[in-house]
């Protein structure tokens, strides 16, 4: 029996994947999560064998989520689901140690092969997602800036920014405040939403 967390900020997305996956006879929902924090402690708790995370979340995001299990619970494959095909998101969850991403519009029954696949072992990248990125204009944005407004969230907290990559406070700002004029926002909250609709985080 392979063992899942669901992790998804919206309830009924997460209602909608735990009744996708219970039609299987090998696949049992353990737990869900609504952010990536309850997340972490629901793994250390329930040591699941696959945990499925969303990847734009308040606070802890999916990628975050991947770093932290890839520390404290390495056996754990991570699948990133996400609405939209993004380049850098996926070379990081990659390289960071997620073994799947998979747009949320994928069939039904594309979730359960690939929560099958990814607890064997092997990694994928859903084609609808890989298409998207190869047609995504290049980013205005450093690595390092990118990074920052994807762990600061859509509410842009530096705090939860700093937390995640072991940054200062004020570097954070200052990253955060340079990504904004690049993006010609108003504010970190606006850079964040034009960066993920340009598929730049």
């Amino acid at each position: 029996m392979i063992r899942v967390l669901l992790v998804d900020d919206e309830e009924l997305i997460r209602e909608a994947l735990r009744s996708l996956l219970e039609r299987e006879a090998d696949i049992e929902v353990v737990a869900c999560a609504a952010d990536g924090r309850s997340a972490v402690e629901a793994a250390r708790g329930q040591r699941p064998d696959v945990v499925v995370a969303d990847l734009t979340m308040p606070g802890l995001d999916g990628l975050g989520v991947v770093r932290e299990l890839s520390r404290v619970l390495p056996d754990c494959a991570v699948v990133i689901l996400t609405g939209y095909g993004n380049p850098l998101a996926i070379r990081r969850a990659l390289s960071s140690g997620a073994r799947g991403f998979l747009a949320k519009g994928a069939p039904g029954t594309a979730l359960a092969d690939v929560v099958r696949r990814v607890q064997e072992g092997n990694r994928y990248v859903d084609p609808l997602l890989a298409a998207d990125a190869l047609t995504a204009p290049p980013s205005p944005l450093t690595a390092r800036e990118s990074e920052v407004l994807l762990a600061a969230g859509a509410d842009g907290v530096v705090k939860d920014a700093a937390r995640a990559l072991h940054l200062a406070t004020g570097t954070v700002r200052n990253h955060l405040t340079t990504a904004a004029a690049k993006l010609g926002a108003r504010g970190r909250v606006e850079a964040y939403r034009l960066a993920r609709d340009h598929g730049w985080i």
